[in-house]
Order: C-alpha cells, then structure tokens, then sequence
C-alpha cells in the first residue's frame, strides 16, 4: 500500500486489477458521461494488456496509475501522465461509488503526495456538461484556464459529435 485515507487505500495498479477496471468501464461505458470520454474497449484480452502496461510502468514518474480501494474493492483508479511542466490527471470511479467523497479524498491525497515529490503543476480535461467532474476539479482547487472543441463519436453519417471541453489547472 501506498497511501492509506481515513477511508481508502491507495496503491499502484497492479495487472490482476484487470476485472475490476473492466467491470468500471463496463458500467462506465453505458453511463450519460460516456459521450465525453473515448472509449472504453472491455475486450477482456485488451482490458488485460492495458492494465499489464499501466502496472509496468507505473512505479516511474512519466505515467502512474493508482488503484483506489475501499477495504479490499478496487472503486476507481486515478492516473498522472507527464506534461509540460506538470501533470495531467485522468480518473473513472464506479458509479455505486459516485457522491461519497471518495473521488476527492483519493486526489487530495495523491496530489499531497506528489506535492512532496515537489510536482506543483496538475492539469485535466472534462466535459462541461460533465457537471460531476467539472464540480470534482473545483473541489480541488481546480480553475477553469480553457475551452475546446473536442469529439470522440461520430453521428450515422460520419459527422463528429462534438461538446465544449474545460481544461483546468491546478497550481500549488
């Protein structure tokens, strides 16, 4: 383990942690919050992949991935990819999971951590329609620095679907 909450445990991502991502893209994947995201691919011999990649190089400091778990359940996973002068912060928490606080006392703790690697900088990108999100990266601290275009779906005709992207910064 590596962080321990008053509710949580936090540790990197480990390769058996497959099923349990695999059943939070699942859920996620069939959610209104989906159209904002890229998807999700659940094929077991993907998700399996993925997650083996996400635990080899998680212990570096170019890409970490965090397993969130409440007792001994993987709720989520928080990930760190290196950017200019920072970090860019993706996260997914099951939805039985959702407006508890266990989204934002995972970050604070995990941005507390990295704080005393001296990492300052933290970015991420959501929909602003994902209220959720948006209302989570405030909670933090979080300000609103941008908007974009983004789209990951297309419509029948081959149209992209597009929404208005917030990024947001975090400076400590």
């Amino acid at each position: 383990m590596l962080i321990k909450t008053e509710r949580l445990q936090i540790r990197h991502i480990d390769e058996s942690d497959w099923q349990s991502v695999k059943e939070i893209w699942e859920e996620f994947n069939l959610s209104e919050y989906a159209q904002y995201d890229m998807p999700h691919n659940t094929d077991e011999a993907d998700v399996r992949a993925r997650i083996s990649r996400w635990a080899e190089v998680s212990c570096g400091m170019e890409h970490m991935f965090f397993a969130v778990c409440l007792r001994d359940r993987l709720i989520g996973y928080i990930a760190f990819n290196i950017r200019d002068n920072g970090y860019e912060i993706g996260y997914c928490f099951h939805s039985a999971y959702h407006g508890k606080g266990y989204a934002k006392e995972s970050h604070i703790a995990l941005i507390d951590y990295l704080q005393s690697l001296g990492i300052t900088r933290f970015t991420a990108g959501t929909a602003l329609n994902n209220l959720p999100s948006v209302n989570l990266l405030y909670s933090l601290g979080f300000k609103l620095t941008g908007e974009e275009k983004v789209s990951f779906y297309q419509d029948e005709e081959g149209n992209d679907i597009v929404f208005d992207g917030g990024i947001f910064e975090l400076i400590l």
